[in-house]
């Protein structure tokens, strides 16, 4: 029977870690993390699942500490599974398992290394992205690559939609791999990180529109931070404006002098971009008030809301990554 020690968290981490109990997986100890008090948490939890079948869970702010180094020793596994934990672990924990360290990434690696994968995927307007399950080394999300699952992003998918999906493949991927595994470790496929991209973090601050990109950026930021993200913003002369999502309608702007500006049309809300294209919004929030197409028209009349514009040079998406 494979013996295996989990640090998992999120979707990916909790279909993966039923995975491998499905396949039957002695897992003795479990690595997650507390949940964050402001974070909006739309996916399983890992610790409950793991108490369910009776594994003892620890949330370590630091798993890389001598005693957890200790811990995970002495509990002999073949393989230790990282799956979208958030502490980078360090070459005294990679080579504590006989056999290797795997971690299972939301890319096509070596694309869109690093963090947010997914919402950095679909900001920059890619068709798909995938699962990637991986060895662990001391760079992260570099090390030889065990297998691959593709993952298709529609044209309106959100950045929930897309993690969902992803979730999924994870856990199909995983499952046709345990038999190699359990047969030993498999070979990797070395990655040539010059074909990809180390990607950072984001911030709410990075969900802030600017008036002067064309409907297809902005659309992009929309869904690639839309809730249960923190959701894409900009500033009218009433207050900040929070956008709950975005549906592409490859339609003329019906103000175009007028853009960057949202209004009603029949029951729909719209947002004419200034290269004279227009998106279909699905719902705003001023100041954290949610407004409807009806009570938009109540708040600002039927006019065009026109959107402050950014001073040049105040924001950058392109710049808000490094590569590596």
């Amino acid at each position: 029977m494979l013996r295996a020690v989990v640090l998992a968290y999120s979707e990916v981490g909790f279909r993966c870690l039923q995975t491998l109990l499905a396949g039957g997986v002695d897992v003795p100890l479990v690595f997650t993390h507390e949940d964050a008090p402001q974070e909006n948490r739309w996916f399983g939890s890992v610790a409950e699942l793991a108490r369910t079948h009776g594994i003892e869970v620890v949330t370590p702010r630091d798993p890389n500490t001598e005693e957890w180094l200790r811990r995970v020793a002495r509990c002999a596994p073949q393989y230790l599974f990282s799956f979208y934990y958030r502490v980078l672990l360090g070459e005294p924990l990679l080579a504590a398992p006989a056999w290797g360290a795997l971690n299972m990434h939301g890319s096509l690696l070596p694309k869109y290394r690093g963090r947010a994968p997914v919402n950095w995927a679909i900001l920059n307007g890619e068709s798909e992205t995938g699962a990637t399950l991986h060895y662990m080394t001391r760079k992260p999300d570099a090390g030889p690559i065990v297998a691959q699952e593709t993952v298709p992003i529609g044209i309106d998918d959100t950045a929930l939609s897309v993690s969902l999906a992803l979730a999924d493949a994870a856990a199909r991927l995983l499952a046709r791999c345990l038999p190699r595994l359990a047969a030993g470790p498999p070979q990797g496929r070395e990655m040539n990180l010059a074909e990809g991209s180390y990607f950072g973090g984001r911030t709410p601050e990075q969900g802030r529109l600017d008036g002067r990109w064309p409907a297809a950026r902005i659309h992009n930021l929309i869904r690639a931070v839309a809730p249960p993200f923190p959701g894409a913003f900009a500033d009218v002369a009433a207050g900040r404006l929070g956008f709950a999502g975005s549906h592409w309608t490859d339609e003329p702007a019906a103000h175009p002098e007028h853009a960057p500006c949202l209004y009603r049309e029949g029951t729909s809300l719209y947002l004419d971009c200034i290269d004279a294209r227009r998106l279909r919004i699905a719902g705003v929030a001023l100041d954290g008030e949610r407004l409807d197409a009806a009570a938009f028209t109540h708040r600002f009349g039927r006019a065009p809301l026109r959107l402050l514009t950014m001073k040049k040079g105040m924001h950058d998406e392109e710049a808000a990554h490094s590569r590596g």
